[in-house]
Order: structure tokens, then C-alpha cells, then sequence
């Protein structure tokens, strides 16, 4: 029986320790070997006296160590924190003193890079450095070179249940400073055996690991993974062509990516060989556009694409079988195992078909809130009222459930569509215009690379529609035609008033996402010092 995150990758070990775990730059390590390093890690942190519940953070790319802190920190009894490889020093250390991380592990090369915020962080006393120790910076920490951390084995963990914090995973914090969402090992063992079982994952799967670990969607490739003794073959890739020859090097038969990635990659050409094994294609992080999505299901006819939308704040929601891509493209699909999705008006009732309102997550998979954050907390994890779901009047203790801020809508057959986050709706002429629906759009126009549609302030509209866009590769922006496109195809009130050409492609946010809030800012910057 698994209760525990980091029992997920033991009990395979205990199975069938000499299947591979792990492939990075050509090498694997066997569950045997991996759960060797979970321990060694483990040890190290008891030894350092890590109590039950501490923070432990890290602060690397993807390689073997990343993925021994993350399930050795667990198997001590205390929380990991991925730090996204991007952030840069004054980012990090917000994280660090948002949730009083004790333990940093780190490279030389990074620990350099952020030496200097390191003493802004009182509750930080080591750093577990992953390379040579004689030449770094004085940080006022104590510090230990992994071999010597990691040499011993067999310490006993703090005693956890189920239901203890297990990690805090960061938001990207595009409406500010990122929030910490925190995750029990019952939400993040829950959400393994969910997404494995509709993917159908087993050990004969080779997952690539393209997404990063700081990113919900990203860790959950390890976790399906070793619930189902797969391997992982974790990539840090430069450019999308990376994916694509990796898949081919290792076999790859599961990749799950955001929209900007299946983008990029559909415009480059595929080796023929990716067809006869990749098994299945995921789409997170927003909705795939329908060119992108009929481009790779004409690549790989015999590849099934799963449509799946996620909170950090539950891990994952729903999926669309691939058995309905054909007929419900546009859609999230419903409720994944163990989980309800409901879509509710403000007043907290049920919403009928095609009646827009919020997405509410309730199950097994709904986080323990943001850390240290009772406002923001209270705004998105609220108690369902009696007749909302499974809630019956008799039950006198509370429920909570994840208030998505998301507006969906049902059909008659109970599948769910996206329409827009509620705070980034566009309000122009009186009308409110998703920018997923207006991106949708053009890029049914194949005239762009990549859209982001967004509002900026407007004395007599209240918020004009602005598109961000880039060229198909090989080509060039005719913003005119483009234009004009928008004017015969669409109503008059989504008709973008500017087009933004970009040279490269689009500002993301540190899970890859697409950065709407991002350009706006830097529209309207440009729009103010312009004469």
C-alpha cells in the first residue's frame, strides 16, 4: 500500500528494483539504485536534525539529486520546496523566507549566482552544495558537498500520516509575488494513481520529463511514473528541437507539454521514428489551439492526445478521452478519478448546461491552502454549502473545496469548456471577450506563430483588445492582413484595436505558460513613452 509520496518510487523499487527509473544524458538508474539515493538523502537530513514538518528547498535543474531530494525530503518527515531553475536571486529568496526553508540544496554554479540573498534568510542554516566546496562565496550558512551529505544510509524518519504537508509548490506570480500552495501526501499519492490510470501508464512507459519540477503538471511525470514502475527521462531542454531528438534517443512513449511547446514544436519536422512509439501526447497549462492539435494528429495518427486542465491548488481536474477529441476538440473533458468538477454561479447554486460559471474542485486532490496566506487562502478554498455536490445538510463538519476563479461552462452531455480566467476577461463596448476564445480564433487564421490577446485601458471602450503575435517560422507578420482577417471573421466588438508584433516568440512565465499579464505591461510601457 502506498500513502506516502515517497513510498511511490520505493514500492517499485521493492517490486522490481533492477527496472529503470531515471534516464538523464544517456545514463539510468535502476528503482533500486534510485531508492538508494532517497535514502542516503534522507540520512542526511536527519542527520543535520531536520524536525518533522521543516522546509527543505531546492534550487537545481532536473537531474538524479533533484529527484532524491524531492522523495528523501518526504521520507524524513519533512516538506520539499522546488524552486524553479529560472528564478533569478531576489525571487528566491522571497521563497526561502515565504515558508522559513532550513536546508538549501544547490549547485556551486547557483549557490554563486545568490550568495549575496542568502543572509536575508534567517531561517536558512545549511546548504547542501552539489560540486566543489573550496572556491564558493561566504554565505554565513553552513555548508556540506553532497558526497559527504549523502554517504550514509538507514536513518529513521519522522513519523507522518497522509494528510501532513508533503510540499509547497510555488506560482509563477503573475499577479504578484508567487504564492505557496501546499500539497499533503494524500493529494499528491491521489493525483499519481488518478492521472496513471487514465493515461494507462505501466512499466514498459518511457515519460519525458520536459516540464518543470517546480510546475504541478511537471512533478506529476514523476509520480504516474513510479506509481506504475515506468521510467523517466529527464530533459533540460534549449530549444523545442531538443524534444524532439530526445524522444527519438530514448523511445519516448508519453510526453505531456503546454500549448507554447506544441506550438514551437509543430513547426519543426518530426523524424518519422517518434510515430512508431510515442503512445500518447498531454496537453496542460491552457487549451491547445485546434491547428496545433490537428497538425499533430495528422503526425501521429496512432498516438492518443489527452486534453487535460489543472490547478496547483489540486494538482490536476480533468481530462477529455481521446476518444472524444474528434468530436469535442474545444473541451477539458470532466472529472478526473476521485475527483467532482462543478460549475457554479456566484451565488454558490449549480449552473445548468451551457450556463457560464466557476470551476469548483472538490475530492480528494484539494490542496491544504496557501502558506501563511489567510486571505488568499479564504478567497479560493471555501466549504461547499449543503446540496452542492455530495454535501448533505446532516454534516456538520466543513468541506472545502478549490474556488478556481475559471469560468466554464457544461453541455448537455456534462462536458466541461474553458472560456477565461475571471480576471483576465477582457471588458470592451459593454461585451466581455475571452482572449482564449479571440486566440482561438486567429490562429484558425494560420497567419501567426503565436497569439496572446489582452485589454489596456481605453477612454470611451473601458479596454481595447490588443494582440501579441509572432511569425510562422520562416515568415513574416502582415499585421494588415491580419487585421483584416479579424474584420471579416469576427463580431465587431472582439476586433483587436492594435497588433503587437514580437521578433521572438512571446514572454513566458516560469512554467512555460505564455505571459499575458507580462505584455501588457510591456505594451503599455512602450504606449507611454511614444510621442
Amino acid at each position: 500500500m502506498t500513502h506516502l509520496l515517497h513510498q511511490l518510487p520505493l514500492h517499485s523499487a521493492a517490486h522490481n528494483g533492477n527496472a529503470p527509473a531515471l534516464t538523464l544524458k544517456g545514463r539510468t538508474l535502476s528503482y533500486t539504485e534510485l531508492a538508494e539515493l532517497i535514502d542516503r538523502f534522507a540520512t542526511g537530513l536527519l542527520a543535520l536534525g531536520i524536525a518533522r514538518g521543516e522546509r527543505v528547498a531546492f534550487y537545481l535543474d532536473k537531474r538524479f539529486e533533484t529527484v532524491a531530494a524531492s522523495f528523501g525530503t518526504t521520507k524524513a518527515g519533512a516538506v520539499f520546496v522546488p524552486v524553479n531553475p529560472l528564478l533569478k536571486g531576489d525571487q528566491v529568496a522571497h521563497i526561502l523566507r515565504d515558508c522559513n526553508v532550513r536546508v538549501l540544496v544547490t549547485t556551486d554554479e547557483r549557490l554563486r549566482s545568490i550568495a549575496s540573498i542568502l543572509a536575508a534568510c534567517p531561517d536558512l542554516r545549511h546548504v547542501v552544495v552539489i560540486g566543489e566546496l573550496e572556491s564558493l562565496p561566504g554565505t554565513g550558512k553552513h555548508h556540506v558537498e553532497w558526497s559527504d551529505f549523502a554517504a550514509q544510509t538507514g536513518g529513521e524518519g519522522h513519523r507522518v500520516i497522509d494528510a501532513d504537508m508533503a510540499a509547497i509548490l510555488y506560482t509563477s506570480g503573475s499577479t504578484g509575488r508567487p504564492k505557496g500552495v501546499v500539497l499533503s501526501h494524500r493529494n499528491m499519492v491521489a493525483g499519481a494513481k488518478s492521472v496513471a490510470g487514465y493515461l494507462e501508464n505501466g512499466p514498459s512507459d518511457a515519460i519525458l520529463s520536459a516540464l518543470p519540477l517546480s510546475f504541478d503538471a511537471g512533478f506529476s511525470q514523476l509520480t504516474t511514473a513510479f506509481h506504475t514502475g515506468a521510467r523517466v527521462v529527464l530533459l533540460n531542454y534549449l530549444l523545442p528541437r531538443d524534444v524532439l531528438q530526445e524522444m527519438v534517443r530514448e523511445q519516448v512513449t508519453g510526453l505531456t507539454a503546454v500549448p507554447p511547446l506544441w506550438i514551437q514544436l509543430v513547426q519543426l519536422e518530426w523524424p518519422a521514428a517518434i510515430a512508431g512509439h510515442l503512445r500518447y501526447i498531454a496537453n496542460t497549462g491552457g487549451r491547445m489551439p485546434r491547428e496545433t492539435l490537428a497538425e499533430l494528429r495528422r503526425r501521429l495518427p496512432n498516438t492518443k492526445p489527452y486534453l487535460m486542465y489543472g490547478l496547483t491548488e489540486a494538482f490536476r481536474s480533468t481530462y477529455l478521452p481521446p476518444s472524444e477529441v474528434d468530436r469535442r476538440p474545444d473541451s477539458i473533458g470532466k472529472a478526473i478519478p476521485n475527483a467532482e468538477i462543478l460549475v457554479l454561479r456566484p451565488d454558490g447554486t449549480a449552473c445548468g448546461p451551457n450556463e457560464p460559471g466557476e470551476l469548483v474542485h472538490r475530492g480528494a486532490l484539494v490542496g491544504m491552502g496557501y502558506w501563511n496566506d489567510a486571505e488568499k487562502t479564504a478567497e479560493r478554498y471555501k466549504p461547499l454549502a449543503a446540496g452542492v455536490g455530495g454535501r448533505e445538510a446532516g454534516l456538520m463538519l466543513p468541506e472545502m473545496a478549490v474556488f478556481s476563479g475559471d469560468t466554464v461552462q457544461k453541455d448537455e452531455d456534462g462536458y466541461l469548456y474553458f472560456i477565461g480566467r475571471r480576471d483576465e476577461m477582457i471588458k470592451t463596448s459593454g461585451y466581455r471577450v475571452s482572449p482564449t476564445e479571440l486566440e482561438e480564433a486567429v490562429y484558425a487564421m494560420k497567419l501567426v506563430g503565436e497569439v496572446a490577446a489582452f485589454g489596456v485601458a481605453h477612454p470611451s471602450l473601458g479596454q481595447a483588445i490588443v494582440l501579441s503575435v509572432t511569425a510562422v517560422a520562416d515568415a513574416s507578420i502582415d499585421a494588415d492582413r491580419l487585421l483584416a482577417e479579424c474584420r471579416r471573421l469576427l463580431p465587431a466588438y472582439m476586433v483587436p484595436a492594435d497588433i503587437d508584433v514580437h521578433a521572438a516568440s512571446l514572454p513566458r512565465n516560469p512554467n512555460g505558460k505564455i505571459d499575458r499579464k507580462t505584455l501588457a505591461l510591456q505594451y503599455e510601457e512602450r504606449r507611454a513613452t511614444q510621442p
